[in-house]
């Protein structure tokens, strides 16, 4: 019996709706589950055969923590996914690389701590000039925490955001706002091994005016959605750029349209996403056996 360790956060165990189906999933196909906070103390992780991110989602406030305590217990565990596409995807840094490698993103400039970020503020305005409003978040974050959807001409409280995060240190990140999300909202594809499972729409979560949520994560509107092909296609060539030699347990792109209607990339959530089981018939069986596949590859070596 295989035993697999479920990874949370305390302040994330009563709000992650994932948990619950997977355990049951994996309990039903003869699995021993723990659900274990990523920075419980003294824990013994080479006890499990698998150890599952899947709520840790108070790393972004600590992540270099985070970042240790994970290439720690890969050498102790086998980590899903693994430690080196975790460090990359926790950074938006990788927006960039993906876009290099032919992936249509949201437009994306970064703004580093110590650099002119007013030169880079009017770099991204000259880029954009039908832009009129843009995204302010963080490099490294999570749940929309920190995040800010700001009118063009509010430029007082565009530079006291960015200013704000730089002097914390922080990486900035700066979107043109794309208002088609307003209607259609975001599309999230989940895949399991590469392999699609099922998709859901989330509603807009920045509005008008609207300071960053204080919460770990912003409140969403989740429905059920069927992809369009396009949207499909660039999911797999998403999943096909990816720098790694290691295959991806579970992924789930994010996209939204662009003001011509094509989709782009918002984010590729590779480290601890939710996977919205309860919007996708058999999505937990689904992902219990690519887990459950993956512990059989580790007794045959």
């Amino acid at each position: 019996m295989p035993h697999i360790a479920l990874v949370t956060a305390q302040a994330a165990r009563a709000t992650d709706e994932d948990l619950a189906p997977l355990e049951s999933a994996l309990r039903n196909a003869g699995a021993q589950v723990s659900i274990v906070d990523w920075d419980a103390a003294s824990l013994d992780w080479s006890q499990f055969d698998l150890t599952v991110l899947r709520s840790c989602w108070d790393y972004t406030e600590r992540h270099v923590e985070f970042l240790i305590w994970a290439e720690r217990i890969s050498r102790q565990t086998r980590l899903v996914n693994p430690f080196d596409i975790v460090r990359w995807n926790t950074d938006k840094h990788y927006l960039a690389e993906l876009e290099r490698k032919g992936i249509a993103i949201v437009p994306s400039r970064f703004i580093e701590p110590e650099s002119d970020a007013v030169a880079a503020l009017d770099a991204f305005f000259e880029d954009h000039r039908e832009c009129a409003e843009l995204v302010v978040k963080p490099a490294i974050g999570a749940g929309s925490r920190d995040t800010q959807r700001h009118a063009r001409d509010n430029l007082g409280a565009i530079t006291a955001h960015v200013g704000r995060l730089l002097g914390a240190g922080r990486s900035v990140l700066l979107q043109p706002y794309l208002d088609r999300v307003d209607q259609a909202g975001e599309t999230a594809l989940i895949h399991f091994d590469g392999r699609y499972s099922h998709a859901i729409r989330k509603g807009a979560l920045l509005l008008p005016g609207e300071g960053p949520t204080d919460a770990l994560y912003a409140p969403e509107t989740i429905v059920a959605r069927t992809p369009g092909a396009d949207e499909h296609a660039l999911a797999g060539a998403v999943l096909a750029a990816l720098p790694f030699a290691d295959s991806v347990a579970y992924a789930r792109v994010d996209l939204i349209r662009a003001a011509d209607g094509t989709p782009v990339l918002l984010e590729l959530e590779l480290t601890e996403p939710s996977l919205f089981f309860l919007h996708g018939a058999g999505s937990a069986q689904r992902f219990a056996a690519c887990l459950l596949a993956r512990c059989g590859e580790n007794a045959k070596a």
